[in-house]
This record gives C-alpha cells, sequence and structure tokens, in this order.
C-alpha cells in the first residue's frame, strides 16, 4: 500500500525543520547528502502525518535522530515507528551523542543497513 500524502500542513512543517537543523542532523546530513553512500536521502520528507529526520525512499529506510526529549516520548516514537513500519519502511535510531561522537560508527551500521534492504 503507497504511503498517504502528507497534508499541506505536514508539507509546511517538513520545511521549518529543514531551515533549523539540529547539530546531529547538519552533521549526519554531510554524510547522507548528494547520494555519497550510493543513494539518495531526503532530509525531514513528510510521510503521512509525520516528518522523519532521514528518508531513503528506493531502499525504503528512514533513520530517526533521537536526543534526551526522546525518553519522554516513547509512545510517541512508537506510533511513529508503527506507522512507517505500516507503510513498508525500516526504522533506525541513533542517538545524537553517537552522531556527535562515533560518526563512523553510525555510517557503518547505516551502511550495513542499506546492504541488508
Amino acid at each position: 500500500m503507497p504511503a498517504k500524502r502528507a497534508a499541506p500542513t505536514g508539507y509546511q512543517h517538513a520545511r521549518e525543520l529543514r531551515k533549523e537543523p539540529t547539530p546531529a542532523e547538519a552533521k549526519l546530513w554531510a554524510y547522507l547528502r548528494k547520494d555519497q553512500l550510493g543513494v539518495n536521502f531526503r532530509r525531514q520528507h513528510a510521510i503521512g502525518k509525520y516528518v522523519p529526520d532521514f528518508c531513503c525512499i528506493k531502499k525504503k529506510l528512514i533513520i530517526e535522530l533521537d536526543g534526551s526529549q526522546h525518553l519522554e516520548q516513547e509512545k510517541y516514537d512508537s506510533e511513529r515507528t508503527k506507522y512507517f513500519e505500516s507503510q513498508g519502511y525500516r526504522v533506525i535510531r541513533f542517538w545524537n551523542n553517537a552522531v556527535m561522537n562515533d560518526i563512523n560508527g553510525v555510517i557503518r551500521a547505516i551502511q550495513l543497513t542499506l546492504e541488508d534492504q
């Protein structure tokens, strides 16, 4: 089943998020942009009513970055993940501090996931 189109408000929200990335999002985007891993990733791409941090449509892979606020929103994150999975996506999550302190490990984990898709 194809993913539902995002509502116009979802597109606007995605545009706003792209304007002010977190430091971890900006750092990871520098490694994902321009097909550096052999596939195209989109940043803050609206899917239904949700906006994942990074999305590879071709490989049906979503990458989410989590900061400390995610400790208090586990139910919401779980609902998002279930929705993305219902649309055929695989979701992988990394803590912001992993991106900031071990970017090579994060990139390797993403590469392994892409090879497995």
